[in-house]
């Protein structure tokens, strides 16, 4: 069974089809809406009857074809189908091909929280090609360079710089395969699964640089930003380049960030392109968001800061206080760095 959408399945379901085809599967396909909107329980439940119909057992697979809401969903009706069916992700975007589809996370948003419902479940393969990139919109690759400058900036500083070094001497929107691209979306994965492979299930004790809630830099923001926003302003990435911001701007006020630190990480975040505005947005309604974040711990929000490029440190909510945390919401979203 592969699931798709209708943008990602008119260009590239056909393919599919057919080598799945010339391998000897029997092949069906299920198409799912496209957004952030649509990761939902409604859309897996929809899955799930559209699975039974068709007679799946417990010998077959889905194939996921898209981005990252595709992937999972996917995954998420892979991992409670049956108690368990295999499934194979293909990334047809850059936030899926770098971090999305590598470490067996599943899950859909519910009442208004992000990723609330879910399961571990690992794909029996990632396989992500390079072509389908040429064909994203800007935005969804400005969404993807954020998650790479993201993964950068909690990994090294030589993956940092490799990042950013690429999208100023290729830039965005434009993007074409290459040998090189392959090679920069090959270390981002690396790191991803050196990641996964140490710490698979967050441990939520861990508070060291490589545990797996260090990848989730950028996103206590980026979740309350979307959250109140309905899902329908912000891609993912999108929100978590405001998060990085944000974040970057707290490790600072906190002193654990140098000033010049973070310089470096807004003008990485800047390579990116253009984000959506977040002035408009009410600072009360993202702190009541931010303190239901699903990454609380003990009662309280669990922070991913920086001490400086490649060097991230988890803080415990209570040191950051209401006022710290709007000051540092309003310099960033307030001050038009989306732009």
């Amino acid at each position: 069974m592969i699931v798709s959408n209708k943008r990602v399945f008119s260009l590239y379901g056909s393919a599919a089809i057919k080598s799945l085809k010339v391998s000897g599967f029997v092949v069906r396909w299920c198409l799912i809406g496209d957004g952030e909107r649509y990761k939902s329980a409604k859309t897996v439940e929809r899955l799930l009857y559209f699975l039974k119909e068709s007679g799946l057992e417990r010998s077959d697979g889905l194939v996921s074809l898209g981005g990252g809401v595709v992937g999972d969903v996917t995954g998420f009706a892979a991992a409670v189908y049956l108690r368990g069916l295999s499934f194979i992700q293909v990334p047809t975007s850059l936030v899926a091909q770098i971090d999305s589809s590598i470490g067996g996370k599943t899950g859909v948003n519910f009442a208004g929280g992000k990723n609330l419902v879910g399961s571990f479940h690992q794909p029996a393969a990632v396989i992500a090609d390079v072509e389908p990139l040429r064909t994203l919109p800007p935005r969804e690759l400005t969404a993807g360079w954020c998650e790479c400058i993201k993964q950068g900036a909690v990994g090294s500083r030589k993956l940092f710089n490799e990042t950013a070094d690429f999208l100023r001497t290729t830039g965005s929107p434009q993007l074409s395969a290459s040998p090189r691209l392959e090679k920069l979306i090959a270390a981002h994965c690396a790191f991803k699964s050196a990641i996964v492979g140490a710490d698979e299930r967050e441990d939520v004790h861990r508070t060291d640089r490589r545990s797996r809630r260090i990848l989730n830099f950028g996103h206590t923001i980026a979740h309350a930003l979307e959250s109140v926003t309905s899902y329908r302003r912000f891609r993912h990435g999108e929100a978590v380049g405001q998060g990085m911001l944000v974040a970057g701007e707290l490790s600072k006020n906190l002193g654990l960030l140098d000033k010049t630190e973070l310089e470096l990480l807004r003008d990485a975040v800047g390579l990116c392109g253009q984000l959506p505005t977040a002035r408009d947005l009410d600072e009360r309604a993202l702190a009541n968001a931010i303190g239901h974040d699903k990454k609380r711990t003990a009662g309280r929000v669990q922070w991913v800061l920086l001490e400086r490029i490649g060097s991230p440190r988890i803080v415990d909510g209570k040191e950051i206080g209401p006022t710290l945390l709007r000051e540092s919401l309003r310099a960033v979203l307030k001050s038009g760095r989306e732009s």
